[in-house]
């Protein structure tokens, strides 16, 4: 199993599905660091409370607006322009590595603040994901951001115990 919230989000965002959701959830404006947070809280049976999700939601918000939407925003600003000019197109390959960065950057701060809560707790009965998961335009992709996530972590979670 993965310990560390960074190990953990490259392995789910690997699974079928998860990358194309999260991809999906983001242009709805989620939070996506956020949510692979709360998979990664649910997958070690943190307990839920509104404190924590507080200390979690400010700790996202700053980071992700001012530093990962930005880096994202000129990532796309200059897709087409990139593929007509190479000067630009190494940019673009700095952004885009820069925008990973600073979603690294945002894991790690979401774990330190959640690193001294106590693990296999008793979950509640909805667990961190459908709490953190935004309202989207249509409701079928919230249900099945939800189904593709949980599916995916509770795999993870098997193969783990399983020593796969």
């Amino acid at each position: 199993m993965n310990t560390d919230l960074w190990n953990f989000a490259l392995a789910l965002y690997a699974r079928p599905g998860v990358e194309a959701t999260c991809l999906a959830l983001q242009e709805e404006g989620a939070n996506i660091c956020l949510l692979l947070c709360a998979a990664w809280l649910d997958q070690r049976a943190v307990e839920y409370s509104h404190e924590r999700r507080g200390q979690l939601s400010r700790t996202a918000w700053y980071w992700n607006e001012e530093v990962v939407v930005p880096l994202r925003q000129l990532r796309q600003q200059w897709r087409d322009e990139a593929q007509l000019d190479s000067a630009l197109a190494a940019l673009r390959t700095e952004v885009t590595r820069l925008e990973l960065e600073a979603e690294r950057e945002l894991l790690t701060r979401l774990e330190a603040v959640s690193s001294g809560w106590p693990t296999g707790q008793k979950p509640s009965a909805t667990g961190w994901l459908p709490i953190l998961l935004p309202y989207t335009s249509t409701n079928d992709l919230s249900h099945h951001a939800l189904r593709t996530l949980r599916t995916a972590t509770e795999a993870m979670t098997q193969e783990a115990e399983d020593g796969l």
